[in-house]
């Protein structure tokens, strides 16, 4: 048998593959930044609760300050903005449980500006020497400006908020939360220094010391700084101890129109209460001092309905305890959401109104605008809640407990007022039960964590629907209900008095991280210009 060879024609073997055109690698260089900014930002978002991965934070910037250091001015602010669509889009969706993806992505879109505008306050930072710090700052300093504008603010998604969890939490009681947030965005931006000096040593056999030394101190400061911390944080009972009950009615799931809806809501927390008024009596709960009912318990004004004036009475009496309502009350032609102190024996004897009323919940700005563009969001908000003047201590027979209704627990100063006012605990009423089973509510249980220790206080969480808790000065959870469902919880307490660093210093910790940032920026420009008139030259 015979094999005959066959030619192979060099068309048909294999050609070498072309090189990559420069429009390819171009767009390559453009896609990697912006993907790695986008990854880094969903990074961000997972190391908030529910979840307890807080370390995740640390990763996600320093990929973030992989991405920025060294951009330009428009390159940094459009990957700013893509980390911060990365980070806000997941945190914030339950914004648009009970109104459409509209506003969530309205109000995403907003604060995604501010983020990249932080992004390019830290690309200008970046040739600095010890840049991390000047870079943590930007980043704090943008915080405080979306905690103040548009609308009075809008903090959630601070980075501290994201910390109840991790070893960083006791700097909140040092300078509450900008020196807590700082603190975790400067190890990260300094993880990320290490790690470049480490490869740049390698391929240059060169070792920066002063550049090494910062980049280490960057995060071997704060993480010392939150062992030292530790100290801060207490829950000794200087001022005796309380026993308190937080009541849970829950909501009905549907089926009711709104009118039949408050009323049930009303009910349904008297019930709850009389139930633990029959658990007293049969010595299975400990009598309360105090109870306190949540933000939104009697949407029925027991001032202008006598029928609901006689359902939170009875259940008062039935308790033999003083109860904090949350009511919706009509005065003087305002619109108030009131925390009510209904005494067993004398009826209503103090009132606290809601002072940080939230923007497109409580009250409508611009108004007329949205009505043009949807004339369903109009009529959702009817009419404007009005803002309460007054700080809101309950003095209870002496224990003397401050109040952060909902939305409120996320501003600091609405928190360190009612501590500086007295507050010897702190109670945040609140009523999510409009955000059904979304984050929302665990990410809000976080901020009173962070709270807690800020201000080495007491904290406890009555809500409508859940997540209710109580939460010791340590940031620790000692009792919480579940989500949906009727219960109540009691457990005493300590009151405390005395104040820590945070709680003294109030915003001035704040004041000095932003003009830390402002002179680095102001360095930055400086020198940029400089560079300029020499190259000009």
């Amino acid at each position: 048998m015979t094999v005959t060879a066959t030619s192979v024609d060099q068309s048909d073997q294999l050609q070498p593959v072309p090189a990559p055109s420069a429009r390819g690698i171009r767009l390559l260089r453009r896609l990697v930044p912006a993907a790695a900014a986008a990854l880094c930002g969903v990074l961000l978002y997972v190391s908030f609760p529910p979840r307890t991965l807080w370390w995740l934070a640390l990763p996600a910037f320093a990929g973030f300050a992989w991405v920025l250091r060294g951009r330009s001015w428009k390159a940094a602010f459009g990957l700013g903005y893509v980390f911060g669509l990365g980070f806000l889009l997941p945190l914030l969706v339950w914004t648009g449980v009970e109104v459409g993806p509209g506003p969530w992505l309205a109000l995403v879109a907003i604060e995604a500006v501010f983020v990249a505008l932080v992004g390019v306050g830290v690309a200008a930072v970046s040739r600095l020497p010890a840049w991390p710090l000047w870079a943590a700052a930007v980043w704090i300093a943008g915080e405080a400006v979306r905690a103040r504008v548009p609308f009075r603010g809008f903090p959630w998604g601070k980075i501290a908020f994201g910390q109840a969890d991790g070893v960083f939490l006791p700097l909140a009681a040092v300078g509450g939360t900008p020196v807590l947030g700082f603190a975790v965005v400067l190890c990260g931006f300094g993880l990320y220094e290490v790690g470049r000096l480490v490869v740049e040593g390698q391929r240059t056999r060169a070792v920066r010391k002063a550049a090494a030394a910062a980049a280490l101190l960057s995060v071997a400061v704060p993480v010392a700084g939150a062992v030292a911390a530790r100290s801060l944080v207490s829950d000794a009972a200087e001022n005796g101890t309380a026993t308190v009950a937080v009541i849970q009615g829950n909501v009905p799931r549907s089926g009711l129109e709104f009118n039949a809806q408050r009323r049930a809501v009303l009910d349904y927390h008297a019930r709850e209460t009389m139930k633990l008024a029959a658990d007293v009596k049969a010595g299975k709960a400990l009598k309360p001092d105090y109870v306190l009912w949540p933000e939104n318990s009697s949407d029925i004004d027991p001032f202008a309905n006598p029928d609901a004036a006689i359902v939170i009475d009875d259940a008062a009496k039935a308790i033999g305890a003083p109860i904090s309502v949350g009511g919706v009350v009509e005065r003087d032609g305002k619109l108030l959401n009131e925390q009510i102190l209904w005494d067993p024996a004398k009826g209503a004897t103090q009132t606290y109104d809601k002072r940080q009323v939230q923007p497109f919940g409580e009250y409508l700005p611009l108004r007329s605008v949205i009505g043009a563009i949807n004339k369903n969001w109009t009529s959702m908000v009817r009419q404007d809640f009005s803002r309460g003047t007054k700080p809101g201590v309950f003095d209870i027979d002496g224990a003397k407990v401050g109040l952060a209704t909902c939305y409120e627990a996320a501003f600091d100063w609405a928190v360190r007022d009612n501590v500086t006012h007295g507050a010897q605990m702190i109670s945040v009423p609140s009523n999510n039960a409009t955000f059904d089973r979304s984050e929302m509510t665990y990410q809000q249980l976080a901020m009173s964590r962070v709270r807690a220790v800020e201000h080495s206080r007491t904290v406890t969480v009555p809500v409508t629907s859940g997540v209710s808790a109580f939460i010791m000065p340590d940031g620790k959870i000692t009792q919480k209900t579940g989500m949906f469902v009727p219960d109540y919880l009691v457990q005493k307490v300590p009151l405390r008095s005395s104040e820590t660093p945070a709680t003294r210093l109030g915003i001035l910790p704040e004041i000095a991280l932003v003009l830390v940032a402002a002179g680095g920026i102001g360095w930055a420009i400086g020198a940029g210009l400089r560079a300029r008139r020499a190259g000009d030259a």
